[in-house]
């Protein structure tokens, strides 16, 4: 490579930085963000749809997350097997996914086959097929998966956390259904929901890779165009974790206990998010630096991993936990993380354990922009979430101006007085 070459390419790569993202807006309406990158011939596409598994009518748990691996089961003209085969002579990755409050997914192309890519797209949305024999054979993978996770200690602790913490409200429901719900998903359900869900009105679009503008707004209105603007969604009730100071048991004949616990969050739009996410880190996001991880890990033994991570949804927030140990030691180390938190909220961390914990999250933020799928999901994710199309190049600057002062007022908010709910599944002698 000669030096010229080297410094096109570096000037290319530099025109791909995420923080250069700009809005386009095609002529049916439909927006997006976009990141050109003329350095390798691929074009990668996320969107996402309001409206997700909350949305599963009473009794249908699962049908999101159905409707999801069904839209590239066939469409259009082409049956299942046509599709796939489409997809894969092309070497074209789609795929969709459902969670609590959006359906989303993602298109990789070369930009040699781009036109075709969004013209699977576009049939994958607006004409899934839903036949029966797709229905089935999905239906079949979505309970066997279920029947597994029956004996799957970290799984039954999960299902169990969120019933108990939002008891009759849609987050309380498994958005993968159970054994009954998603036997009783019928055809006429999914196309209902692919109906309401997937409308051009209430999709986020990022795309990064090598497309011009122009060609950019002729992909999104041949992708997204021939969907309805959209239906009314059901309307999530805005809701706080429920139970805290209670312990459950999940009974399960196994040697250890795995334990899910929780209390309060901010949403990712709340001015202290960006506080409490470095209040967080010091509890239990820093893989190997974070408190609980050096005082029930590193100092007692207790456990192979322990964490904690914010929980944001459109109507409810949490600080949600997890480990696991052995069934004879879970009041211990139950204990062991009561106090640490007790200790951080009353305390807080040292200046020197803040900075440190500052210089990490905005050192490591740029691993996840490595490749151009992640740039386009990140995107994604932030203009759902309406945190503004410069907030690549804002978020490192609003943790490095994170004070003690909004250490304190996060830990009161989200920490608040210590008290927990707590799932244990498995057999503890004492909780």
């Amino acid at each position: 490579m000669t030096p010229a070459d080297a410094v096109s390419r570096t000037v290319a790569a530099s025109s791909s930085s995420p923080t250069q993202a700009r809005p386009v807006l095609s002529a049916r309406g439909i927006e997006a963000w976009h990141v050109p990158s003329p350095v390798v011939p691929l074009i990668a596409l996320a969107f996402t749809f309001e409206g997700g598994a909350a949305q599963d009518p009473e009794g249908k748990a699962g049908t999101a997350q159905m409707l999801a691996r069904l839209l590239d089961e066939g469409a259009g003209p082409h049956d299942s097997d046509a599709f796939q085969e489409r997809l894969a002579a092309r070497a074209i990755e789609l795929s969709f996914h459902a969670g609590p409050d959006a359906i989303g997914g993602s298109l990789k192309m070369l930009v040699k086959h781009a036109d075709e890519a969004i013209e699977l797209l576009a049939l994958a949305l607006a004409q899934p097929r839903f036949d029966q024999a797709a229905i089935e054979r999905v239906r079949a993978q979505m309970l066997a998966g279920l029947r597994y996770q029956q004996n799957d200690p970290g799984v039954m602790a999960s299902r169990r956390f969120f019933s108990e913490a939002y008891p009759g409200h849609p987050y309380g429901r498994p958005s993968s259904g159970t054994i009954e719900s998603v036997s009783s998903i019928t055809r006429d359900d999914l196309v209902a929901m692919h109906r309401r869900l997937i409308a051009r009105g209430r999709v986020k679009v990022a795309a990064v890779g090598a497309i011009d503008e122009e060609a950019l707004l002729r992909a999104l209105d041949a992708a997204f165009g021939a969907l309805p603007e959209g239906g009314d969604l059901t309307v999530v009730p805005a809701t706080r974790i429920t139970g805290l100071g209670r312990r459950i048991v999940v009974d399960l004949d196994v040697p250890q206990s795995v334990l899910r616990f929780g209390t309060d969050g901010v949403p990712w739009r709340d001015p202290d998010f960006i506080p409490a996410y470095v209040l967080n880190h010091i509890l239990g996001g820093g893989a190997f630096t974070s408190r609980l991880f050096q005082e029930v890990r590193e100092k007692r033994g207790l456990a192979y991993s322990v964490g904690t991570s914010l929980v944001s949804h459109r109507a409810a927030s949490m600080t949600w936990g997890y480990t696991a140990t052995k069934n004879e030691r879970v009041a211990e180390c139950l204990t062991v993380i009561a106090d640490e938190i007790a200790r951080l909220t009353s305390d807080g961390p040292d200046d020197d354990e803040l900075q440190k914990a500052k210089d990490y999250l905005t050192g490591s933020y740029a691993l996840g922009f490595d490749t151009s799928t992640k740039i386009a999901h990140q995107l994604v994710q932030i203009a759902f979430e309406g945190l503004g199309i410069d907030y690549i190049s804002r978020r490192n600057g609003l943790i490095g101006a994170v004070t003690q002062a909004d250490i304190r007022r996060a830990a009161a908010r989200t920490l608040g007085d210590g008290k927990l709910l707590v799932v244990a599944a498995g057999r503890p002698t004492a909780m």
